[in-house]
């Protein structure tokens, strides 16, 4: 499954263009200051790991839903083939007496 971050496509839909902007609306509207570096980054960058009082602000200051902020791909992934196994791990062919088989 893949994440995509789509914050500045929410924002730019919410006429938000800079990060200054989207910091402004985060105390402004969900009463939450963060430093313009940490704001510049979740407007340019894709986070790996988003802390739920900052989703929770984004979607307050931009009016918005978590939908509006991800898109995931859910479509599934192919698994590669398994490769052969190696003879030496096949089960050996047993008798009619229960002894094993000379290899062939």
């Amino acid at each position: 499954m893949k994440i995509r971050w789509r914050l500045r496509m929410a924002a730019a839909q919410r006429e938000v263009w800079t990060g200054t902007q989207l910091q402004r609306l985060l105390a402004e509207r969900a009463g939450l200051q963060m430093s313009s570096a940490s704001v510049s980054a979740l407007f340019t960058k894709e986070p790996s790991q988003v802390k739920m009082s900052t989703l929770i602000a984004l979607c307050t200051a931009l009016e918005c839903t978590p939908n509006d902020l991800f898109e995931v791909d859910t479509t599934p992934v192919e698994r590669p083939a398994a490769p052969p196994r190696p003879a030496a791990d096949l089960p050996k062919a047993v008798s009619a007496r229960g002894r094993s088989m000379p290899p062939l």
